[in-house]
């Protein structure tokens, strides 16, 4: 089987019109707001001349976390993100165009204000981008766009920077442009946001109470919590927030007062350090499934504590820049794969309110590490960077302990050597006939299968089997008959569609309650993808007509057409033929609108459905 060259290409992504504009969106917006954040620090430092009073700046974009963080997910989660997108940025904009005149008026505290109520106004607009994301993208595609919206926003934020630092030297009288510009590039956002196609949820009709709120807000804490590997997530990302809130505060002294930089030179290296992420996150755009995500932070964080210490020891700006440019260039890994990790593992529809928390969480570390720069102007500011990025370095290492992101790199590399021997590797054996225990078993870790009624878990049952893979086995291959579906019941797979040169793409590991080989199920058509047996693996294999005939259960056709909707993305490009001639008559089922979660009920035999 042949695949059109381009398919491989890191840049497919943008071929997707819905994307293209977010991408030019934040590309935009983000210089504006890159060149205010600036402008507004050298402003504050050059009428006070404290780095407390610059840490005060950052700490009222900060601030609003904490009244408003948590319950801002919730109404992302309950209200159309289309809507709070566009009525983020005509607000952002409104705000900052009115800067000039409050500063002239109120002065730095007027300053203050507005900023504080902006970032008020962006707590409700991360989690609705974040969650608006996966929408455009599939689960194949989630690296490489969130790697090229880091590209945009971070080479913008070096436009900025640099622009920032220019004009403050140039023209110390000018402090209205920037803030001009921003208002601009915001009412351009609102246009490109306005343009992009997101699908609507269906209407919340519960009361939005003070009880629902709150109600709603321990469920996207509790998921947060819950799920292993966004507690890990979390757990050890909190030094780093602590560590990157103190360090952004440090830059400016550290630059101006112990490498006696210009404030140009300050905005260089502010501007460079995004260009070093620009270019990290290129590399990633393209690289980025040669390693496990948790692998890409553990090394990620590690080398930027490493450097940051170099950082703190450097003799002069110019290789204080050099320094921070490669800081910038290893932070795209960490980043992206947090990102990545945050949309792949959260519940669509709890996606707001886990953001909200987890953002939130990020905040307030943020504020402790702004709030101890005022350490600065006691204390030696080197130290305080050494300090600093001797607790990344230990943040690292606790990625690498904690479970479900920290994978040893050899795990991983045995991981890809399985998938290249696939071909040649032992194939599944034919298993023993299912009993409804097993469907149990799987119940426990797919609670979507309960919704089956008594009649209908026996016909999901009929002809299906239990067997265990050892590590290494074949469990389907490319160009084998599509007959049958596969649910992991224990133990962890891997998948991946060979692609040119012996490389693989579209990498993903399974555990249990994953599921796959439904395309061929339903269509018919020859498997797409290698999956192998990372570990000993309990799978349950349904056939194509077990599978067909519960699809009329709404719990069922919910959860298998949006797995299907997946798989098909992701094959899109490797195989153009083969599914444009998909039978129309296998898909009729899954083409008729689903019900949303909230309407599914408890059980297939409460609505009746045991028919």
């Amino acid at each position: 089987m042949t695949q059109p060259a381009a398919s491989a290409s890191m840049f497919a992504i943008f071929r997707k019109r819905d994307f293209s504009l977010m991408w030019t969106a934040q590309l935009v917006s983000t210089i504006g707001s890159s060149l205010t954040n600036l402008a507004a620090a050298i402003l504050v430092f050059r009428v006070t001349n404290s780095a407390l009073n610059v840490g005060l700046t950052l700490l009222v974009t900060a601030l609003p976390t904490l009244f408003v963080g948590l319950f801002a997910g919730v109404f992302v989660d309950r209200f159309d993100r289309k809507r709070i997108l566009l009525a983020s940025d005509l607000l952002r904009g409104l705000l900052v165009l009115s800067v000039p005149l409050v500063v002239s008026q109120v002065g730095i505290v007027g300053l203050y204000v507005v900023l504080f109520l902006a970032a008020t106004v962006k707590q409700f607009f991360d989690p609705a981008w974040e969650s608006a994301l996966p929408e455009i993208a599939s689960e194949d595609e989630l690296a490489s766009a969130n790697s090229f919206l880091s590209i945009s926003s971070f080479g913008s934020t070096a436009v900025g920077f640099a622009l920032a630092g220019l004009l403050s030297s140039l023209d110390r009288t000018k402090i209205e442009i920037p803030f001009y510009v921003d208002s601009l590039t915001f009412f351009f956002s609102f246009v490109c946001v306005f343009l992009v196609r997101i699908s609507r949820r269906g209407a919340n009709t519960e009361a939005t109470t003070v009880t629902v709120v709150i109600n709603n807000l321990r469920d996207g804490t509790r998921t947060l919590w819950q799920v292993p590997i966004l507690r890990s997530l979390l757990s050890a990302g909190l030094p780093v927030f602590l560590s990157f809130g103190l360090l952004n505060v440090l830059l400016l002294p550290m630059a101006i007062r112990a490498l006696h930089a210009t404030e140009f030179e300050y905005g260089l290296q502010e501007g460079l350090t995004s260009v070093g992420f620009v270019l990290g996150a290129l590399l990633m755009a393209k690289i980025f499934d040669r390693l496990a995500e948790g692998e890409w932070m553990v090394l990620s964080i590690l080398g930027i504590g490493i450097f940051g210490v170099a950082y703190g020891l450097a003799p002069n700006i110019q290789i204080a820049i050099v320094i921070v440019m490669i800081t910038g260039f290893l932070n795209a890994p960490a980043s992206i794969a947090r990102r990545t990790i945050l949309q792949r593992h959260t519940p669509r529809e709890m996606r707001g309110r886990v953001f909200s928390a987890f953002f939130v969480a990020r905040d307030v570390l943020f504020l402790v590490g702004m709030a101890g720069a005022g350490l600065a102007d006691i204390l030696d500011v080197r130290v305080l960077i050494v300090a600093e990025s001797i607790v990344l370095i230990g943040a690292g290492v606790l990625h690498q302990l904690l479970p479900g992101i920290g994978r040893p790199a050899a795990e991983w590399r045995r991981a890809l050597q399985l998938l290249r021997t696939a071909p040649a590797a032992p194939s599944l054996g034919a298993g023993r006939a299912a009993v409804m225990m097993d469907l149990d078993r799987l119940i426990d870790v797919l609670p979507e299968l309960g919704a089956l009624a008594v009649s209908r878990r026996t016909a999901f049952l009929a002809g299906a089997t239990v067997s265990r893979a050892d590590p290494g086995t074949a469990i389907v291959k490319v160009g084998e008959p599509g007959d049958s579906a596969f649910f992991i019941l224990g133990g962890h797979a891997i998948a991946g569609i060979p692609a040119e040169e012996g490389e693989l793409r579209a990498l993903s590991a399974m555990g249990p309650g994953d599921f796959f080989g439904e395309i061929g199920a339903i269509t018919g058509s020859p498997r797409t993808a290698n999956v192998v047996a990372d570990e000993h693996t309990d799978l349950l294999q349904v056939p194509a007509a077990a599978l067909k005939s519960v699809m009329d259960v709404p719990a069922m056709s919910s959860l298998i057409s949006s797995k299907l909707q997946e798989r098909l993305t992701r094959t899109a490009n490797a195989d153009l033929v083969r599914l444009a001639s998909l039978d129309q008559r296998d898909l009729k089922d899954l083409r008729r609108r689903r019900p949303s979660a909230t309407a599914l009920p408890k059980t297939y035999s409460e609505a009746g459905g045991d028919g």
